[in-house]
Parts: C-alpha cells; sequence; structure tokens
C-alpha cells in the first residue's frame, strides 16, 4: 500500500511539473504583445553571447515577459505552499496564509508609503514600495503573536492565535481604509490597485530576491512534512511520537510570514491561491503534508500563471489586477470544493 501510494504521489508530481513547464512557456509567448519561438531562442543567444542588438520584441521577452513568468510560478507556489502550511498548523481547512495579518500588514505598508512617503522621506529607489509592505508584513504578525502569548505560561496557543490574526487583519484592513480616505485621487488609485495584485512590475531584482527566498523556504518546509502530519493527530500525539510543538509553530509561522510578506511586499494581495491549492491536491492525492508542500509548489505556480495569462489578455493592452481574476474563480471552486466535503448544507 505504501509502495503504491508513494508511486501516485510521484507520478502527480511528474505531471504537474510537466505542466509546470507547459504553462511557463505559454505565458512567455503570449500577452499584449506574442513572442514567436524563433525570438525567445534568440533572445537567450544573445544573451549568452552578451550582444545588446536585441530587437523590440526580444527586448521585451527579456526585460518584461520572461521576469513576470518567473515570477507568477514562484509567487503562485509561494502562497500555495503558505496555505499547506498554515492549514497544518492551525488543523484547519479553511485557514491562508494571511490569516495571521502578513497580507493587511504588507497592505498597510504600502497604504503608508503611497499617502506619506513624501513627507516623511521614505525613498530607497526602486526598493521603497516592497520594503515598506515588508515592514508591515512582519509588524502585523509579530502583533498576532506577542497578543497570543499567555501571560501565565509564555506560549501562544494555536485557536489564541487564530483569533488574534483575525483581531489584526481587521485593524490593519481598517488602517488600509483610512489611508484610502484621506489619500489624494492618485494615490487611492494607486492603493487599490496595489490591494488587488498585480504583476506589471516585474523585474528581475524582484525574481533573485522571491525566488531565493521561497526556494529556500520551501527545502525547510519540506522537512517540516513529517511533524505536521503528526500535529495533525493533535498536539498531545504529536509529543507522544517526539515533535518538539513549541518549535515546530515558531519554524511554520517563520517560513509563512517570509514566504508571504516578501511575495505581497513586490506583487500585492493576491487571494484563494494558497486557499484553493491545498483542497485541490487534497482530492488528488490525500492529505500528506509532505507530498503536499511539493506539489503545491508547482500546482500554485500553475495556476497563477494562468490568472496572469488572462489577465493579460481579457483587455489588451490594459490589464486586469490578478487579485480580481483569483477572487472570481476561486470563490466558486472553493465553494464547489466545500460542497463535495458536505462543509455545506
Amino acid at each position: 500500500m505504501v509502495r503504491v501510494r508513494n508511486k501516485t504521489y510521484r507520478g502527480t508530481t511528474a505531471v504537474l511539473f510537466v505542466l509546470f513547464l507547459i504553462t511557463a512557456l505559454i505565458s512567455m509567448r503570449w500577452g499584449a504583445v506574442n513572442i514567436s519561438t524563433p525570438e525567445i531562442l534568440s533572445a537567450f543567444r544573445k544573451w549568452t553571447a552578451s550582444s545588446n542588438d536585441m530587437t523590440l520584441n526580444e527586448s521585451i521577452f527579456w526585460d518584461i515577459r520572461l521576469p513576470r513568468a518567473i515570477l507568477c510560478l514562484v509567487v503562485g507556489g509561494a502562497l500555495a505552499v503558505g496555505g499547506v502550511l498554515m492549514q497544518a498548523l492551525f488543523r484547519n481547512p479553511i485557514v491562508e496564509p494571511g490569516l495571521i495579518g502578513t497580507s493587511s500588514g504588507a497592505a498597510f505598508g504600502a497604504a503608508v508609503y503611497f499617502v506619506l512617503g513624501g513627507m516623511l522621506k521614505f525613498n530607497t529607489g526602486e526598493w521603497t514600495l516592497p520594503l515598506a509592505a515588508f515592514l508591515g508584513g512582519v509588524l502585523s504578525t509579530s502583533m498576532a503573536f506577542g497578543f497570543s502569548r499567555s501571560r501565565t505560561t509564555g506560549k501562544s496557543s494555536v485557536v489564541a492565535l487564530l483569533l488574534t490574526g483575525i483581531a489584526v487583519n481587521a485593524l490593519f484592513l481598517s488602517g488600509v481604509g483610512f489611508m484610502t480616505y484621506t489619500a489624494r485621487d492618485p494615490q487611492a488609485r494607486s492603493i487599490t490597485y496595489w490591494s488587488m495584485g498585480t504583476l506589471s512590475g516585474s523585474n528581475w531584482h524582484g525574481v533573485i530576491i522571491i525566488g531565493a527566498t521561497t526556494l529556500l523556504c520551501i527545502l525547510i518546509a519540506l522537512r517540516y512534512g513529517k511533524h505536521l502530519n503528526a500535529l495533525m493527530l493533535g498536539e498531545d500525539e504529536a509529543r507522544f511520537l517526539g515533535v518538539n510543538i513549541k518549535r515546530l509553530k515558531l519554524s511554520v509561522l517563520f517560513i509563512n510570514v517570509a514566504m508571504i510578506a516578501i511575495a505581497t511586499a513586490f506583487v500585492g494581495i493576491i487571494s484563494f491561491v494558497g486557499l484553493v491549492v491545498p483542497h485541490l491536491l487534497r482530492i488528488l492525492n490525500g492529505s500528506d503534508n509532505r507530498s503536499l508542500i511539493r506539489n503545491s509548489a508547482l500546482l500554485g505556480g500553475i495556476l497563477l500563471s494562468l490568472a496572469d495569462l488572462l489577465a493579460r489578455l481579457v483587455m489588451p493592452p490594459s490589464e486586469l489586477p490578478i487579485g480580481i481574476l483569483t477572487a472570481t474563480v476561486g470563490v466558486p471552486v472553493f465553494l464547489i470544493l466545500l460542497k463535495r466535503k458536505n462543509y455545506l448544507f
């Protein structure tokens, strides 16, 4: 039985990996400007030869389309893996990565930058917005974790962290609303557009930072897959099996914050990827977190790339905020999944 299940997991991973590569190629080719395969190959040849005579389409591919395609895959993987980790930690299938305030805090940091950045003279060039959003995400998550700690034991229970995260989310979202209300029209538009998620500002700096962080966090998360499986049985059972619950909670929270805060800082808030992807994979292969983490990284990248491709093709040459599409598609899919699992009556 174990061998059969392992073969099934490997087969699913292989299929998802092939779809991952196909989706990447499609995302690189199509958009407001369609780029042919010969132009793509020519761009790679000229880059390896350090040539500066790229055509317009080749430059569009290398400087805009390629980093955007890679960033879609990486961010989608980060959101999906974050969903797996948080659902396992809270032992709750309707938890998403930003539940403990990470995404709302990042949105608040971005809103503060848009409205008060000039007054505070907070400017670090192209890194200013990502840095402000990252600091906001770290601040909100730290507040959720700090307020959930018990005065007597100094520990944070899962239930307390869940409830505190909901409160912190509400607090920072109200802060975003206040910043939007007091902002001038261009600033309010920037806050709204960023809060709906966008990959239009993709560049190689973001690819390197998000890619390195996400890859490292996923590799670390894979080491905790077996421990998360034990935690699904309950904290007492996990302790009996030799799991250090405190270390596991801190490690999982740190991994989630690192991935989600950094990804959100560059692309804004993108919902439902981290909520839907783990459910889809559980239907395919069950609830083994070791395979869920690996396969979520692939399926999350696939789904976000397809959503980004649709966002670019619906209203060319302009594009829809990707958060609108993920929510529009994610809500009915999630409701169907809940119906199948008899969570809705």
